[in-house]
């Protein structure tokens, strides 16, 4: 295990204080529950614009990569952070379908970058401790999302 220093848990702390804040808390639960794009099209179709969902997506996924960039930038141990921040994760897996097409839009090839980069080494750092873990998690969340019930769960 790697040094860890007091700024560094600090930091954590606040930023999950962050994530208890209720408008964020309430978007990142319907972010997980309901943010399954297809692709880019059919997420430009069931969340526009103007609409609650859209606002719950942006809100999500800023904060995630705000966080990824504080963990890039090396301010919180990656060790740390893994062991406690699975759903960035999630939230990457469920955007990957449509960052290509951001991306493009945009003319940013960077655009969403701190977040795939983060987990990228999140999931390295998983297969690492428990291969396999992660086609696993990926099984589960598709079984959760076509409404079956997780042997387990």
């Amino acid at each position: 295990m790697s040094e860890i220093n007091y700024d560094e848990v600090n930091l954590m702390l606040r930023l999950y204080d962050l994530r208890r804040e209720p408008r964020l808390r309430q978007a990142r639960s319907w972010f997980v529950e309901n943010f399954h794009p297809q692709s880019p099209e059919d997420m430009m179709q069931k969340y526009p614009q103007s609409s609650e969902e859209n606002t719950y997506i942006r809100m999500v996924i800023s904060y995630w990569e705000m966080v990824a960039s504080i963990v890039n930038r090396g301010l919180i141990n990656d060790e740390l952070f893994f062991e406690s921040n699975g759903e960035l994760w999630v939230v990457w897996d469920r955007m990957r379908v449509v960052v290509p097409t951001w991306r493009a839009a945009f003319k940013n090839p960077h655009l969403f970058g701190n977040i795939e980069e983060v987990c990228k080494r999140l999931e390295m750092w998983r297969e690492k401790r428990s291969p396999g873990s992660s086609a696993a998690m990926r099984q589960m969340l598709s079984q959760l999302q076509g409404g079956a019930k997780v042997k387990g769960l």
